[in-house]
């Protein structure tokens, strides 16, 4: 959003833009790179940097970036996974009570594999074929205890 006249400019617009290489800055041997636009109501100068780091972009002037709730879940689900991580290094009862749960859970789930592959063999052991020729058997006997 434009800092000047408060104009909403999105992620997917097309500009005509400045494009500089920014020296002495790089992420893992790629380049990064300056975008110099104007918005399109005020005519300011609105400069922003790749950021491969986070396959994103950073705001440098011109403009502010909006609340982002993707980018807030995805940071707190990493903090609570490092939370996760200090109290296991720290809490050996915790390290046992985490492989306990985990080996429940995964009995239960080799249970219930073993119970789907029984019900896949129960119904690929039908044979039709030979259910419809007893069948037709059954019906020809009845017929012959009629007809005597």
């Amino acid at each position: 959003r434009c800092k000047t006249c408060g104009e909403y400019i999105y992620k997917g617009k097309k500009f005509n833009a400045r494009k500089e290489t920014v020296r002495k800055e790089a992420y893992l041997g790629l380049p990064i790179f300056r975008f110099c636009v104007r918005c399109t109501r005020c005519l300011a100068e609105i400069t922003f940097k790749t950021d491969p780091e986070n396959t994103d972009y950073t705001m440098e002037h011109g403009a502010t970036r909006n609340f982002q709730a993707e980018k807030l879940l995805e940071e707190e689900e990493k903090r609570m996974q490092k939370e996760r991580e200090e109290e296991e290094l720290n809490n050996p009862m915790k390290v046992l009570e985490n492989r306990t749960k985990h080996s429940k859970l995964e009995m239960e789930v080799l249970e219930n594999l073993q119970e789907l592959k029984e019900l896949n063999q129960r119904q690929a052991s039908v044979d039709f074929e030979a259910m419809l020729k007893q069948y037709k058997e059954l019906e020809e006997e009845q017929r012959r205890k009629e007809q005597e």
